[in-house]
């Protein structure tokens, strides 16, 4: 193996796929990552058993091909060399089997390298089943949904975002029993069979990091009974699926409601987060919310530290008071894209709903606190 490549290229590629190396894997080998040059291309892959990233250069001014081969090359190593050498291009080429020379002009490293075919053999091609959909509005779509999940292993399919596919209509949910994050999309197309998986949240953060804010093109989601790949740009992402069956999270939603409340999003946001400041450090970050005469009262108290109140003036003839977790609302706010969010009260010991002003495709449910 022998080629040329431009750095900030390789760097881009090394990064990428990076992210699905782990420190702690018990194979030794999956703390490489592994590079196979055709003569047409350049395929870097990593992996950690749990997600597989892959990324393609192809043949041109950036990248010039001399000898093709395979290498597994520890991943913190040539990650740390390319990072800091500061040459246009660099080449890299195997000799004696597993050594590894990686030089410019005024640098040369020599590495050890372990042969390909020791790497697991992991199997990435596509399906013919598959939906796409705009990266940025799949990216959206994670973001509203997997800061829901659970953190605690004992309901692992709480763990994950759940995707249900049914024809044309994409539905992204996920609960960690105390709120839910609810967001459905009208495809373009559909798969033959429908879907109903369950993706790990740490998974899908680590696409997440992939997916850059505003970014064209298109993402194929390619569905399979024990794993997702996800491709894009010059990228596939592979993810494990939890097996398991998610609970049925429509049943959570509430059909009756007393009132709704329009408020100016980033204004209500400001409100609690400043009424979360006396208790944000521990657990019980519990604020109280009034609507009395038209006027709308947050306040939360510390024994410790004392109380803060915050009030706006409302245009609403119904009462209530309902207490809740203030990170829970803010976590919620946070992914409401529009100007105005519209609460929706069920009662005091009722959940909360939040959705856009100007559409129904995103819902999110708090569960209220006791505090008597």
């Amino acid at each position: 193996m022998k080629l040329k490549i431009k750095r900030v290229v390789l760097l881009e590629a090394l990064n990428n796929v990076a992210k699905a190396i782990s420190t702690k894997n018990i194979i030794p080998i999956l703390s490489g990552i592994k590079f196979e040059l055709h003569r047409d291309r350049l395929v870097v892959t990593a992996s950690d058993n749990d997600i597989t990233i892959q990324t393609v250069i192809e043949k041109g001014d950036n990248l010039i091909i001399e000898n093709t081969g395979s290498i597994v090359i520890k991943g913190k190593y040539i990650l740390d060399i390319i990072r800091k050498l500061d040459s246009e291009f660099i080449n890299i080429e195997i000799i004696d089997d597993h050594k590894i020379v990686v030089f410019t002009e005024n640098s040369e490293f020599n590495l050890n390298g372990i042969e390909a075919r020791e790497y697991p053999d992991i199997n990435l091609d596509l399906s013919p089943d598959f939906v796409s959909m705009e990266i940025d509005d799949f990216r959206s779509m994670i973001l509203q949904t997997n800061y829901a999940c659970s953190l605690d292993e004992a309901r692992v399919v709480l763990t994950g975002v759940n995707i249900k596919i049914d024809g044309k209509n994409l539905e992204l949910s996920a609960t960690d029993s105390y709120r839910l994050a609810l967001r459905k999309k009208l495809l373009t197309n559909s798969v033959n069979n429908g879907a109903d998986i369950i993706i790990p949240s740490k998974n899908l953060s680590e696409l997440l990091k992939l997916l850059s804010s505003g970014a064209d093109g298109l993402i194929e989601m390619h569905l399979f009974s024990n794993k997702v790949i996800f491709k894009f740009n010059n990228i596939l992402f592979q993810s494990r699926l939890i097996s398991g069956t998610y609970p049925n999270t429509k049943n959570l939603i509430p059909n009756e409601s007393i009132f709704d409340l329009k408020l100016d999003c980033t204004e209500f946001y400001n409100m609690v987060d400043r009424a979360s400041i006396l208790n944000n450090d521990t657990d019980n970050n519990i604020i109280t919310l009034e609507i009395k005469n038209n006027l709308l009262k947050i306040t939360s108290m510390s024994l410790e530290i004392g109380k803060v109140e915050e009030k706006l003036e409302v245009s609403c003839d119904n009462d209530i008071k309902i207490s809740f977790s203030a990170k829970y609302m803010m976590d919620a706010l946070r992914t409401i894209k529009s100007r105005n969010v519209i609460l929706t009260f069920v009662g005091e010991i009722k959940p909360i709903l939040l959705k856009n002003d100007d559409s129904d495709d995103l819902v999110c449910l708090i569960l209220p606190i006791r505090t008597y």
